[in-house]
């Protein structure tokens, strides 16, 4: 461990569950608990949890909260009503993405971010130097830990640890909504394909819901197996399958993007509409390798044409049982392309992501 990494309220526990650990984004967290493949496959049929209570949660409230967020974000905030959630970028006035969020309305005038841990610090910047003329607060809180419970058991299990009334609005809560009781806010929200729910709540109290958890079989959950799933979910990450040199547009995102209604600005608005003008040239699309071998981050794939692009995201599949990728390609790309997997030329199918979800295979045509 890095002298100078961060820790969430939860370090001792990993390390008392043997957990491998490592440092992710200036944080020392776990990676696995022992098997990767064991925990990735109970999240699909079971239940597990993640400590991610290095990501950062942004408050932003005040008369002007819902102008600015509208302002800030690619995605329009005004769709939502109190409890509920959306998934945005957040961009540079060039259109690059600066970083990928949830934003949950609480209230009219309340809202929450969540953000990638890799980017909270200088989110945060962006933010603030983004509220000029705004009435509004921006608050890193910092005294709260978040924890992701994920797969088919989940509501049910986590339902059952909470007080009745909690545990009966948790079973009747939507995708993308949230309950907030007193300092806790439960999303049903998740970066793994599958069902599940994303708990905010005091560091303090944290402990206790995770030893709750795990006297209710849940298996806890790494940094690995969070990959792993969030990979055969076609989800992206932050740093690989974009960055501020890549637009939404060429991201596979374009759907976050809120076009209207017209008058409506936000950062980077310009940028992307000069890029859809444009044409797009490239996007995000998903790779099956079709032999023996292993698709990683940065290795060149060639189309029929000749032409070149390269993987963001790769790794192995146990649904599929072979190695998939996210690879960012001129369009159209075809059917087959080859991938160099060092100095070997090796076949991979073309497909549209995702490749797994809510436990069904799911390879569609791209």
């Amino acid at each position: 461990m890095n002298a100078r990494s961060r820790q969430t309220p939860l370090h001792a526990r990993h390390r008392a569950a043997g957990a491998r650990m490592v440092d992710f984004a200036g944080w020392d967290m776990p990676l696995h608990y022992g098997s990767q493949l064991r925990e990735h496959e109970q999240v699909r049929t079971a239940c597990g949890v993640f400590d991610v209570s290095h990501m950062g949660l942004v408050d932003v409230f005040g008369p002007g909260a819902e102008a600015f967020l509208r302002y800030l974000l690619a995605n329009d905030v005004t769709r939502l009503s109190d409890g509920e959630a959306l998934y945005s970028c957040m961009l540079e006035h060039s259109g690059g993405v600066l970083d990928d969020l949830i934003v949950y309305r609480l209230q009219a005038k309340r809202f929450r971010c969540v953000v990638n841990a890799a980017c909270r610090d200088a989110d945060l910047d962006w933010m603030l130097a983004q509220a000029d003329g705004y009435e509004i607060q921006i608050e890193l809180r910092d005294d709260l830990g978040l924890l992701a419970v994920q797969g088919p058991r989940a509501e049910g299990i986590l339902a059952g640890l909470l007080e009745s009334d909690v545990g009966d609005g948790l079973r009747g809560l939507k995708p993308f909504a949230c309950l907030e009781r007193g300092d806790w806010l439960l999303g049903r929200t998740g970066y793994t394909g599958e069902d599940g729910f994303e708990v905010a709540l005091p560091a303090a109290q944290i402990a206790g819901l995770w030893q709750g958890l795990m006297d209710a079989g849940v298996a806890p959950c790494g940094l690995g197996a969070r990959d792993s799933l969030r990979l055969e979910a076609g989800m992206h990450l932050y740093g690989q399958d974009m960055d501020r040199s890549t637009s939404p547009l060429i991201s596979r995102l374009g759907w976050t993007v809120a076009w209207q209604p017209r008058e409506r600005g936000f950062v980077g608005r310009e940028a992307l509409l000069a890029e859809r003008e444009a044409g797009r040239t490239r996007n995000l699309h998903g790779l099956v390798l079709e032999e023996r071998g292993m698709l990683r981050h940065g290795q060149q794939v060639t189309l029929a044409n000749g032409r070149t692009g390269h993987i963001t995201s790769g790794g192995f599949s146990p649904a599929l049982q072979c190695s998939i990728a996210l690879a960012r390609l001129p369009e159209p790309p075809g059917d087959r392309v080859s991938v160099d997997l060092r100095g070997r030329s090796a076949p991979a199918r073309v497909v549209r992501p995702p490749f797994v979800r809510h436990g069904r295979v799911m390879l569609g045509k791209h």
